[in-house]
């Protein structure tokens, strides 16, 4: 497909992350949602597989905030965009956080019945 152009999405360097960001992203339950899925279902999926109780456009919004923060990535295939969580990043720029809020993400809502 020559002369077509490839959409690409920006995403921060490692060195770019920046904790008030990461922090700011982690403080919504939607994009905790949306986290603890990816962290407990394979990379890569699209953003139709996410059932949240949000319009599209909110969901957009989610997803971007979740990305430009540097805790997923995501990429287009076709017309669909693709997410993935970012975790061996956070790992290695503030080792610990991400496994912390998602094991109290689970345990909160294992305590409130709601699904993981």
């Amino acid at each position: 497909m020559e002369g077509v152009m490839a959409r690409k999405l920006e995403h921060p360097s490692l060195a770019e992350m920046n904790l008030n960001a990461i922090m700011f992203a982690l403080s919504d339950p939607i994009r905790r949602q949306i986290l603890s899925q990816l962290s407990c279902g394979h990379n890569d999926q699209a953003c139709v597989a996410f059932e949240l109780p949000v319009s599209k456009s909110t969901s957009t919004h989610h997803f971007r905030v979740l990305r430009e923060a540097g805790l997923i990535t995501q990429r287009y295939e076709g017309t669909a965009i693709l997410s993935a969580l970012r975790s061996e990043d956070m790992e290695a720029r503030f080792p610990g956080l991400l496994t912390s809020v998602m094991r109290a993400e689970v345990e909160e809502r294992n305590a409130a019945d709601l699904p993981v």
